[in-house]
């Protein structure tokens, strides 16, 4: 994450595009953020809270977890260069606070503002690395691994008892992050359990021994 979020760039920048256009909106947790209709005219940053970013097989209902946004990001860039629907469902993890501008009014931002491409341009190209990190995941590496790699990704070092994006997630929303079901991944979580690598606290996973994670981590 950078250490200056776009949003600080659009209120230093853009103030009366701020008071003018900006839309603060609240969701509860679980609830749809928006439609791929609406998200198609609408830009927006997150405030705070987690929104899951996927997609869902119609004929199976599996569930395939693109990206999780916290505080800082921002959606949709693909929509934003583009100008084309993107197909993707965003549901809150948390309580979530975003606020919203009409897409044209960020491209306009674009146009006018270099300091708020230098953080957009490096943005959109960590989220085509994570997503390109996802395809070669789900193509090389087996669930267990997944697991291995999500969870230190994740390593919290000031608090190695509260893992970063995925703390307090449920376990079917992990198993949807890494490609798999709830049934697959608890017997992974056991095995790690099992080893002396994780702990369990009320569904929350903690690392046990993170020296032992890493030795586990699958070599490239």
């Amino acid at each position: 994450m950078p250490n200056e979020y776009p949003i600080d760039i659009v209120q230093s920048k853009f103030h009366q595009d701020v008071e003018k256009y900006g839309q603060a909106l609240f969701f509860s947790k679980d609830e749809m953020i928006l439609t791929p209709e609406a998200l198609k005219q609408k830009f927006f940053f997150v405030l705070n809270g987690r929104i899951k970013v996927s997609q869902v097989n119609l004929k199976d209902g599996k569930e395939q977890i693109l990206i999780i946004l916290t505080t800082g990001d921002m959606y949709d860039v693909v929509t934003l260069l583009d100008g084309k629907i993107h197909e993707n469902l965003l549901h809150a993890l948390d309580e979530v606070k975003i606020i919203c501008f009409p897409v044209d009014v960020v491209r306009r931002w674009m146009q006018e503002d270099q300091n708020f491409n230098k953080i957009l341009f490096p943005y959109i190209s960590q989220q085509l690395r994570e997503r390109e990190e996802l395809a070669l995941d789900l193509s090389f590496y087996s669930t267990s691994e997944r697991l291995i790699k999500l969870i230190s990704k994740n390593i919290n070092h000031n608090n190695p008892n509260k893992l970063n994006l995925i703390h307090n997630l449920s376990h079917e929303v992990i198993a949807s992050l890494i490609g798999t079901v709830r049934k697959v991944l608890n017997r992974h979580i056991q095995q790690l359990k099992d080893d002396g690598i994780i702990i369990v606290k009320r569904k929350n996973i903690e690392i046990k021994d993170t020296q032992k994670l890493l030795d586990n981590l699958p070599l490239f």
